[in-house]
C-alpha cells in the first residue's frame, strides 16, 4: 500500500471506528485510547504515544476539531485534517479519529476503552471536563492510566514561544484586533469621522531644530568633544506640532498660545494657517516680562542618526496676573466654540499651578471633552483637573507622584484619583503603551451596577482595568514628538465615537508613524490608514530615518 494511503485509512469515521472496535472486542484485544488537540505532534506527544501503545494492543488517538477547540485566538495552528494525518503517520498509531464534541465524554461512552491514557499532570487534575471523562471510561470497566511524564511538553507554550519570536505582531496584535473588532474597515470609517473636528490646542510652541554634525573628534586643549555643524533643520513642536497632526487628519484645530513679537513668530502663524490651523495668542512684549522676543528653541545636535547632545535655548515664560487671567479668558471663549479641549504643559512655565486648576475648572463647564498631557519633570500634572482623557509617559507619572515603587496599576489609579481624571493612555517607550479604565463596579455591587465615587483607598489596583499595546516599531529612529502624535489620534477617535481601545490603537499607529522618521513630521490621516493597513496584515513598521519635507528651514 502507498505510504499516503496507508496514512490515510487510519483516519476513521465515526461509523467505522465503532465497527473496529466491536471488532477487536471480539478478538480479545486492548484498546487503548489518548485524546487531545495535537496542534503541534512534539518530542513530549511521540512519548506519550509510545507509552499509551505499550498498554494495549490497538492505540486510537482522538483530537478535538477545529470547530471546538477553546485554546485561545489563532488555535488551532494546524486543521484538523493535517493534525490527524501528523498523528496517523506514527507508527505507534492504529485508528485516529476527529472528535466533533468539546470534550471525549460521549465518545468514551460509545468507543469504551479498555484503557484511558492521560499525562502525569491529569492525576491531580480538578477539571470537571477530566472528570466525567474518567467517570465514562470507569463506568464500562476501562482504566484511566497516567504517562510517565518525563518530559514535558506544551503546545500552547511552544507556539506561543514562537510567535513571540517569530513576530510579536502575531499573537498581541492578533488577540487586540480580534477582541475589539479593530479591522481596517472600521477604522477606516472612524478616521474618516475626524473630518471637521473643532479641537482646541492650549500649550507652548516649541521649535525643535536638528544641527547634523560631522563625526566628533577631541579638542586639543581639554578632552572635550568637538563638533562641526554641516547642516540645520527646524520642526515646529510643542502645541504647535499636535495641532498640525490634527490638520493633516482633518480636523478644524484651534492654537492658543503666548508668541513674542518676531518675524519667526509671524513666520509660524502663517505657515499653520495655510495648513488649516486657527492661531490665537497672547502677546508678550519684546523684552518684556512674557518671554522676551525670541522663539522657545531646542537644539538637538546630531552625527549620523544617533543624537549626542541636547541643548535647551528656552528662557522660562513668566506671565503676570493680569496676563494669566486674560489667557483664562481667551481659553474659556475658546473653549465654547469647540468639541475639545487639550491642555499641554511642556514645563517651560507659561501654566502655574493655580492657572492650571483655574484653567481646568472653567473649560470643563464649557467643553464636552477635556485632555491633558505634560512633557518633562517641571510641568503641572498633578494639577490637572476633571480630565476625561490623561497621557504621561510612566517615567513622568511616577516622578509626579513621587512613587517608583507601587504596580503601575496602583500608580495609575493614584492618578486618576490625584486629577479626578476618567482614562488614562500611559505610554512606556519600547514597551508600547497601556490604556487605563476606571472599573464600572465596586467590591459588593451588582452585576452591571455603576460604580459609586471613586474611594479614598490607596493602590486599589482592581479598581482600574488596562489593555497593552506593544509599540509598533521594532526600532525607534526618533522618539521626539511620538506623545503628540499619539494624543491627536487618541482625542479624534474619541470623538468620532470610538472606545479607549480604538483611541489606544490609532495613538499607538500615530506614534509608530512618528517614531519611524527622524525629526517631528506631522502624521496625516493618510499616514494612519497606512499603519493600520501594515499591522492587520502581520508587518513590522520599517523604521527609515529621513529628514521630512514638511520641516521648517
Amino acid at each position: 500500500m502507498d505510504p499516503s494511503d496507508r496514512i490515510r485509512s487510519k483516519i476513521l469515521s465515526r461509523a467505522d471506528l465503532l465497527a473496529r472496535r466491536d471488532e477487536a472486542r471480539r478478538q480479545g484485544k486492548t484498546v487503548v485510547q489518548c485524546h487531545g488537540c495535537f496542534d503541534i505532534v512534539h518530542p513530549g506527544h511521540v512519548r506519550h504515544l509510545q507509552h499509551a501503545a505499550r498498554e494495549g494492543d490497538l492505540l486510537l488517538v482522538t483530537i478535538t476539531a477545529d470547530a471546538v477547540m477553546n485554546k485561545g485566538l489563532g488555535r488551532p495552528l494546524f486543521p484538523q485534517e493535517l493534525r490527524a494525518e501528523n498523528l496517523a503517520a506514527l507508527d505507534c498509531v492504529d485508528w485516529v479519529y476527529i472528535n466533533p464534541d468539546p470534550t471525549a465524554e460521549k465518545l468514551l461512552d460509545e468507543v469504551r476503552p479498555d484503557i484511558y491514557l492521560k499525562g502525569r499532570e491529569y492525576e491531580s487534575n480538578d477539571d470537571p471536563r477530566f472528570a466525567a471523562e474518567r467517570r465514562a471510561v470507569e463506568r464500562h470497566g476501562g482504566r484511566v492510566v497516567f504517562s510517565s511524564g518525563d518530559v514535558v511538553f506544551s503546545s500552547t507554550a511552544l507556539v506561543s514561544a514562537l510567535e513571540h519570536r517569530a513576530d510579536p505582531f502575531h499573537s498581541r496584535l492578533k488577540q487586540l484586533i480580534h477582541a475589539h473588532d479593530l479591522t481596517p474597515a472600521r477604522l477606516d470609517t472612524l478616521i474618516d469621522s475626524f473630518r471637521g473636528r473643532r479641537v482646541c490646542v492650549l500649550g507652548e510652541v516649541i521649535t525643535d531644530t536638528y544641527v547634523m554634525c560631522d563625526r566628533p573628534e577631541v579638542a586639543g586643549e581639554s578632552p572635550v568633544m568637538a563638533l562641526r555643524p554641516v547642516e540645520q533643520v527646524s520642526f515646529d513642536g510643542g502645541a504647535a506640532i499636535l495641532a498640525r497632526h490634527m490638520a493633516a487628519m482633518g480636523a478644524r484645530p484651534l492654537l492658543l498660545t503666548v508668541l513674542p513679537r518676531s518675524t519667526q513668530a509671524e513666520a509660524l502663524r502663517q505657515r499653520l494657517r495655510r495648513e488649516g490651523v486657527e492661531v490665537r495668542w497672547l502677546d508678550t512684549e519684546p523684552g518684556g516680562g512674557g518671554g522676551g522676543g525670541a522663539m522657545l528653541e531646542k537644539q538637538r545636535f546630531l552625527v549620523g542618526e544617533q543624537k549626542v547632545m541636547k541643548l535647551d535655548l528656552v528662557r522660562p515664560i513668566a506671565l503676570d496676573a493680569g496676563r494669566q487671567a486674560e489667557l483664562l479668558d481667551m481659553a474659556v471663549d475658546a473653549a465654547g466654540q469647540c468639541e475639545a479641549f487639550i491642555l499641554e504643559d511642556f514645563g517651560c512655565g507659561l501654566f502655574t499651578q493655580k492657572l492650571v486648576r483655574e484653567m481646568c475648572g472653567a473649560v470643563r463647564k464649557r467643553v464636552g471633552f477635556l485632555a491633558g498631557d505634560v512633557s518633562g519633570r517641571r510641568s503641572s500634572l498633578l494639577h490637572m483637573r476633571g480630565l476625561d482623557l490623561i497621557c504621561p509617559t510612566e517615567s513622568e507619572m511616577r516622578d509626579a507622584l513621587r512613587d517608583f515603587d507601587s504596580s503601575l496599576n496602583a500608580v495609575v489609579w493614584k492618578l486618576l484619583e490625584a486629577t479626578r481624571s476618567k482614562q488614562a493612555i500611559v505610554t512606556l517607550g519600547p514597551d508600547g503603551l497601556i490604556a487605563f479604565d476606571r472599573l464600572r463596579e465596586t467590591p459588593g455591587d451588582g452585576e452591571g451596577a455603576a460604580s459609586a465615587a471613586p474611594a479614598a483607598t490607596t493602590g486599589w489596583t482592581s479598581k482600574v482595568r488596562g489593555e497593552h499595546i506593544p509599540a509598533l516599531v521594532p526600532h525607534a529612529v526618533d522618539p521626539l514628538g511620538c506623545g503628540d502624535a499619539l494624543l491627536s489620534a487618541a482625542v479624534l477617535t474619541m470623538l468620532a465615537g470610538g472606545s479607549l481601545a480604538d483611541a489606544a490603537f490609532l495613538g499607538a499607529v500615530s506614534a509608530a508613524s512618528e517614531a519611524s522618521r527622524l525629526g517631528n513630521e506631522v502624521i496625516s490621516a493618510r499616514d494612519l490608514r497606512a499603519g493600520v493597513e501594515s499591522v492587520a496584515g502581520g508587518k513590522l513598521g520599517v523604521a527609515t530615518a529621513r529628514l521630512g519635507a514638511r520641516a521648517v528651514v
